[in-house]
């Protein structure tokens, strides 16, 4: 390895002097993404046997989970003993969760009328993970519109237009809001730092140094404690409950601390659970957070919401390749678009560092595996240099620690120095582009349930830009939040049901699916399978 980093460090006055290669064309793109993106592997994927989105392909991963069985049985749930009793039930402690009960409150409902259940602790989600930054079209030649065909043609028109117009129109408001709760964006002279992400056509990046989701989560989740809303932890939902009608009307909530069952009664449910990175698709690592294990998704489908574009995975280009203890953690796009460019074992330039993020991670995993100019680690991981050190050489002495200090504290613990030397990085896991489908609204297909952020599915069609997820969460959280309020104002629910889970049982044996697998998931299994057979039940 250090013999390659010689080869990066004789190279990098060369590179800086001729800039890197040109974007590639359209057809280019295309080209490579069919060569090398593990989107593209047919033997990835199988078509769902059952359920509202049948014949539709999703990775194993995702099917194996929507083609269990429940992890309780409908017959010994009492529904008649109601635990909590709420207007709007939101199920997810994240961003989209804390927004949607912060808007659920603005439409008039009483903070001891909404509830929020979250698996682990309030704030243990991908939205406080999140680094690079948030999209919004706030500069003079900038605008919405151009913000739509950048997300359009980022997500490869596969996008719902009307959830991408809802996105890039409330994006300037999301900004002003956050500044008001306190978030303290990059300026200079009062004036936002914006910069680029991967396939955009403007600087529209806002960012707070390089730990932006951990700033504006902080105060999105101090305003919602500020105004008393409460929050269930430990307490993640395991399946939705509707009414006679097949309304949404709470959900069946599972204590991790006593493994007890709590039933919870709502007029309206937001759905804001996250993504499925611990499924570990194509056995990739990820850069999500411990519960991010598909599980509102698994819940919606068996309820009968629609999911849409779930063949679809992003896996962000620059994950951590080495050293083996932060493997899959995330090297933010923000250090490409300070200058850090990708180059091979030979110190050589390979892609544009700023293409979008399957056509990125695509050229990546091309220069690894088909032109066998990766590095290999110790423990025998590929991957390619991310020449940090550039970043220096370009905006002077200093830069690193002032505009990526969690980036350099991140390598800095394993006695690497990111302004010396350059990084090892291979795509990992990183979202889930689609997810259970909504209207502009945030509404599913289920009356009174709506979804907000990573679970849901729609906005960035087959790939996600950077700094759209941040957007996502809030307009959509806030969308959701303010339909669930509506709803619950109007909304008399009849009567507990679980009878959609049983018909859904019933579709599975039709399908002829014989499987002893259970869902949802709840937290990652990373035991051995020789130690999970001879785990002992100790009571």
């Amino acid at each position: 390895m250090r013999e390659s980093i010689e080869k990066v460090n004789a190279t990098r006055a060369r590179r800086l002097k001729e800039g890197p290669p040109p974007p590639m064309t359209p057809e280019e793109r295309e080209a490579i993404l069919k060569r090398s993106h593990p989107d593209y592997k047919p033997e990835g994927k199988r078509k769902l046997a059952v359920g509202p989105s049948a014949g539709e392909p999703v990775p194993h991963e995702v099917a194996d989970l929507l083609e269990s069985h429940p992890i309780i049985d409908p017959k010994g749930i009492d529904l008649s003993r109601v635990d909590y009793d709420a207007d709007v039930l939101v199920i997810g402690g994240g961003g989209a969760g804390t927004v949607a009960a912060i808007f659920a409150h603005e439409e008039g409902i009483p903070v001891d009328r909404i509830l929020i259940v979250t698996k682990l602790r309030h704030g243990d989600c991908n939205s406080i993970m999140a680094q690079g930054g948030i999209q919004a079209a706030d500069r003079p030649n900038d605008s919405p519109a151009i913000h739509y065909i950048d997300v359009m043609g980022g997500g490869h028109y596969a996008n719902k237009p009307e959830l991408v117009r809802a996105l890039v129109t409330d994006g300037p408001w999301i900004i002003r809001w956050h500044e008001e709760m306190g978030v303290m964006y990059d300026k200079v002279d009062g004036r936002y730092v914006e910069a680029h992400g991967g396939g955009t056509s403007r600087m529209r990046m806002h960012s707070a140094k390089d730990y932006t989701g951990k700033e504006t989560f902080n105060a999105i989740r101090d305003e919602a404690r500020n105004r008393g809303i409460p929050v269930l932890e430990f307490f993640p939902a395991v399946e939705l409950l509707l009414d006679e009608r097949g309304h949404a009307a709470g959900a069946v909530l599972y204590n991790i601390e006593t493994d007890e069952y709590r039933i919870v009664r709502a007029k309206a449910t937001v759905l804001a659970t996250g993504g499925f990175g611990r499924v570990h698709i194509q056995g990739f690592p990820t850069t999500n957070h411990y519960g991010a294990t598909a599980d509102g998704l698994v819940m919606a489908y068996r309820a009968g919401a629609n999911i849409i574009d779930m063949d679809s995975v992003q896996y962000h280009p620059t994950g951590v390749a080495y050293p083996a203890a932060i493997l899959g953690q995330l090297a933010t796009e923000k250090l490409r678009n300070q200058g850090a460019m990708p180059v091979n074992k030979d110190g050589e330039a390979f892609v544009f560092p700023l293409e979008p993020r399957d056509v990125e991670s695509a050229a990546i995993i091309e220069e690894c595996w088909v032109k066998n100019k990766g590095i290999e680690t110790p423990s025998g991981i590929r991957g390619v240099w991310l020449d940090t050190p550039m970043i220096e050489a370009i905006h002077g002495k200093g830069a690193i620690k002032k505009s990526l200090a969690a980036m350099w504290t991140m390598w800095h613990r394993h006695d690497i120095d990111i302004t010396v030397d350059p990084v090892l990085v291979y795509p990992t896991l990183h979202y889930q582009n689609g997810g259970v489908e909504i209207d502009a609204d945030g509404a599913t297909r289920i009356p009174g349930l709506f979804a907000g952020g990573e679970c849901e599915g729609g906005v960035h069609g087959k790939n996600r830009l950077m700094g759209n997820s941040q957007l996502d969460y809030n307009v959509f959280g806030r969308r959701a939040g303010i339909s669930a309020g509506r709803w619950a104002k109007k909304a008399k629910p009849k009567g507990l049901s679980l009878r959609h889970v049983i018909e859904y049982e019933k579709a599975l044996d039709k399908a002829g699916i014989k499987t002893d697998r259970r869902a949802p998931l709840i937290l990652p299994d990373y035991r051995p399978e020789d130690v999970r057979k001879r785990h002992l039940e100790v009571i």
